[in-house]
């Protein structure tokens, strides 16, 4: 019983640490890869741990980009400063490197987004957005004639959000 609740207090800590050390909203699905890939722990027991946190209020749901994202609160850092050192020294290092090594790609969903929505039976809306800092950078909504087209304008700007946004601003500014 006793290791059980170790070995929770544990698990709970170290998802603590990851959604502290990535120091961005991240979204639920984000969290779960870093866990499974890791084999940490598995997924329903997972999504019951990131629940408890929340309703313990560890980590807040957020709306971020109307999308739900995670952050720990201010009372999660507090439990975590308290009770890091309980985390293993090997964990740490792994999923340090592995978070480090993924930085670059959380960072890049966090501060990119491209949907679309079905406006009527013969167009859709894309809206394609990048921001630093939670700063919007540039915010486009643009209608078209099919889902082909919608999804082609979301994966391209996903695919390479940089050098788009510097041709549209070059357009913009001739």
């Amino acid at each position: 019983m006793f290791d059980n609740s170790l070995n929770l207090a544990e698990n709970k800590l170290l998802l603590l640490h990851i959604i502290d050390k990535v120091d961005l909203p991240i979204s639920n699905i984000q969290l779960t890869e870093i866990v499974l890939e890791n084999n940490f722990i598995n997924y329903f027991t997972l999504q019951e741990y990131i629940d408890d946190l929340i309703s313990s209020q560890l980590i807040n749901k957020i709306n971020y980009k109307d999308k739900d994202r995670l952050v720990i609160s201010s009372k999660g850092k507090e439990v975590l400063s308290l009770f890091k050192n309980r985390l293993s020294k090997d964990s740490l290092s792994k999923l340090n490197s592995y978070i480090d090594g993924k930085m670059n790609l959380i960072k890049k969903e966090a501060t990119i987004s491209a949907d679309y929505t079905i406006e009527n039976s013969n167009s859709y809306v894309v809206s394609l957005g990048a921001s630093e800092n939670n700063i919007p950078l540039m915010e486009i909504k643009v209608t078209v004639a099919s889902n082909k087209q919608a999804r082609e304008l979301c994966s391209k700007w996903k695919a390479n959000p940089s050098d788009l946004y510097t041709k549209i601003i070059k357009v913009l500014t001739e």
